[in-house]
This record gives structure tokens, sequence and C-alpha cells, in this order.
């Protein structure tokens, strides 16, 4: 494969609106293809976040490719909230899977998009123990076990990277979506206006956080 060189790739890119959590269809694939070459877009890039960003097109084109990928023109900003949920395969997908992480995955970004938090939040679910989806530095990260599912928060793998804290182990997947709500809603309550989970962490005790979560009745 022999990509463009980098000096004669404009410095533009847009990233589309999904996949969501890095599944697509033969259909979606052909569509992207032809759009590109149709609007001579050199490069495709997948993200960290699961998603496609086209490198190198032309601005001016934006609402057309918008339309034709059928997603709104919507620049891109900066608001805070779930930024992305990165999900594996999961149980039935791969060998390793313990847990479905795609299903739970898509449950968390219907569930959870209504919460308004302090700053972005990405989460991280993982199938198995292996954490592919590296649910350890995700602001919210969940992976699977034989048992169930662990929930871990504040976890980032930035410039000042911090392991997050495992706050309960063993759940099903309504209990996992409960806690996971109620973990955002402790942050939202008492984080900082644009505060990350990782440095909320670093001054919020975490046994005042499993209090309040684990008991539904004091949130």
């Amino acid at each position: 494969m022999k990509f463009p060189a980098p000096d004669s790739v404009p410095n533009t890119y847009q990233v589309v609106p999904g996949p969501e959590m890095g599944m697509v269809t033969p259909e979606v694939l052909e569509n992207i293809a032809s759009i590109a070459r149709e609007h001579d877009i050199p490069l495709i890039k997948i993200t960290s976040a699961q998603r496609l960003a086209f490198v190198g097109m032309d601005p001016a084109e934006q609402e057309i490719v918008n339309a034709k990928l059928g997603i709104p023109n919507i620049k891109p900003t900066k608001g805070n909230g779930l930024t992305y949920i990165q999900a594996c395969p999961g149980k039935g997908y791969c060998k390793y899977g313990r847990q479905h992480s795609f299903a739970l995955g898509k449950r968390l970004q219907e569930e959870l998009v209504d919460i308004i938090l302090p700053a972005k939040t990405k989460v991280g679910v993982s199938g198995c123990p292996m954490n592919c989806c590296e649910s350890y530095i995700r602001d919210l990260g969940i992976f699977g076990k034989k048992k169930g599912w662990t929930l871990i928060f504040g976890g980032n793998g930035g410039g000042n990277p911090r392991i997050g804290d495992v706050i309960a182990k063993h759940l099903n997947d309504n209990e996992v979506l409960g806690l996971a709500r109620r973990v955002l809603e402790f942050y939202a309550s008492k984080a900082r206006n644009l505060e990350r989970s990782a440095r909320f962490m670093e001054h919020t005790s975490l046994t005042e956080l499993k209090e309040a979560v684990l008991n539904p009745k004091s949130i």
C-alpha cells in the first residue's frame, strides 16, 4: 500500500460521525470510498476513537460531502459530555470475549447521552480482561469477565496519564448501566468546569464516591 507524500496532502480533515464503535457494513464502506474518490480525498484515517477521518479534503466541499453521507453539516465543537464510546467486538465475535461489549456500548450510548458533564468524557468497553479498548485509561471504563462487568472511573491516557479506580465488579448489564449513570452524575455534581475525571479523582475521596454511587438512596 503506497500513501501520498505528506507534503502533497492538504492539511485539512473532517471526522465522519460514526461508525458506531468501529462497526460498519460493506455498503457503508463502499459509499465512503466512492465519495472519497469523487471528491479527490487522498486518505481516510481510522482514528483512535474508532471513527473515520477524511484527510486532505477541500473544506469548501464539506457541505456537499456531508449531504452525500447523510449527516448534518455541523462544524466541530468542544462540547462537554460523552465524546465517544469505544468498544471491541466482544463475545460472539472474538474468541477471548467474555461479555457482549458492543451491545453494552450501544446501550451506554443510548441511555447516557442526556447527562451534562463538566468536560469531555471518553468511554472504553472491553469484552474481556485483556482490555483492548484500554478501559483502565478511559474516563469511564468497563470490561467483562465470566462473572460480569467491572466498572472503572477516572482514567486518562494523555500527557498526564492515570490508571482509573475500580468502582465495582461482577455486575450484570443493567447493574453496570445504572452504576455508570450514578458515577457520571456524581462527577457532574462535584467537578469543576472543564475538569477531566482523572484530575477530579486526584482530589476526590474514592471512599466518598463509592459510598454515594453504590448506595442509590444517597444520590
